[in-house]
């Protein structure tokens, strides 16, 4: 007889419950949707004051104060344009004219003196150079508010007040822009580059403005771009250093329009709105030009 083992029965398998996770890419979707409405509300929350100027400035004084701020009443920009290029002969001109020097070679002389402090200051070794960039940091902490009467003062004591110079000066000097100068240096231009260009026998002017100031090309126009933007709207300082109307910068100028309707009774508000509206072209035109140079510097970083 001869004895075989049955199989034992084995469990009823049971069914394995698959988890199942949230796809990938719907997250991705859900993520992007998130981020373009943010965006979106960023946008519309930036634009909002321009679009109201934009409206306010197409409108006569009584459309100005009976209608929808928002939407428009009539057409009267052309008008308000023609008003804002002759009152008082012309000085809109004048202050816009003003401003672009200002903005314009205040800024550039800056960028100059700070992409030069910035590579001196990330490039040489030098006794004191940690408590100069020390201080250069430390001079963040001081408004600009509080130098502007010591800068009065000192402008007063040697004949500047009211001249091009008192605007021109203060803005050859801007710390962050030093700041910034240096960080770009020491992360653009490598210790070797220089070295091999001193070997070959090229001075440190020669290397600094043939092959520094090149490499620095998008940092150099980041920080002009600021200090365009900030002496543009500067206006404490010209407030106090500039007298007579014919050296007043833009903003200057309507803002003693604003003030008009107080001491005389003229109401300027449509000559305001329409002057601050035109006031937003050179910026944006800075913006678009400055765009390229941008470009150039992160296409450069992604192809190293």
């Amino acid at each position: 007889m001869v004895l075989t083992e049955t199989p034992a029965k084995r469990p009823p398998a049971r069914s394995v419950r698959r988890l199942t996770r949230p796809d990938a890419a719907s997250r991705g979707r859900g993520g992007q949707r998130f981020l373009l409405l943010g965006l979106i509300l960023a946008s519309v929350y930036s634009l909002f004051p321009v679009w109201w100027l934009l409206v306010a400035a197409t409108k006569n004084r009584t459309a100005l104060y009976q209608s929808n701020g928002l939407w428009f009443s009539g057409w009267h920009l052309w008008d308000n344009l023609h008003q804002v290029f002759t009152y008082q002969d012309g000085i809109f001109l004048r202050w816009t004219a003003n401003s672009l020097l200002y903005a314009g070679v205040g800024s550039l002389g800056g960028t100059l003196v700070a992409l030069a402090t910035g590579y001196g200051l990330a490039r040489f070794e030098f006794p004191g150079r940690s408590v100069i960039f020390a201080c250069v940091v430390g001079s963040f902490l001081i408004p600009i508010a509080l130098l502007t009467l010591p800068l009065y003062l000192l402008f007063s004591a040697i004949g500047m007040v009211d001249t091009p110079w008192a605007m021109l000066i203060p803005c050859l000097i801007n710390p962050f822009s030093v700041y910034l100068a240096k960080v770009y240096t020491e992360a653009t231009i490598p210790y070797e580059l220089l070295e091999a260009a001193r070997i070959d026998g090229a001075g440190e002017l020669r290397i600094f403005f043939s092959i520094a100031l090149r490499m620095m090309t998008t940092g150099g126009a980041t920080v002009f771009l600021l200090a365009f933007v900030n002496t543009w709207n500067a206006f404490f300082l010209p407030l106090t250093v500039l007298r007579g109307k014919e050296n007043w910068t833009l903003n200057l100028g309507l803002y003693n329009w604003s003030g008009t309707r107080m001491e005389s009774g003229i109401d300027l508000t449509g000559l305001v709105l329409t002057g601050a509206l035109l006031s937003i072209v050179p910026m944006a035109i800075m913006m678009v030009a400055m765009r390229r140079y941008w470009r150039t510097g992160v296409t450069m970083g992604a192809l190293k």
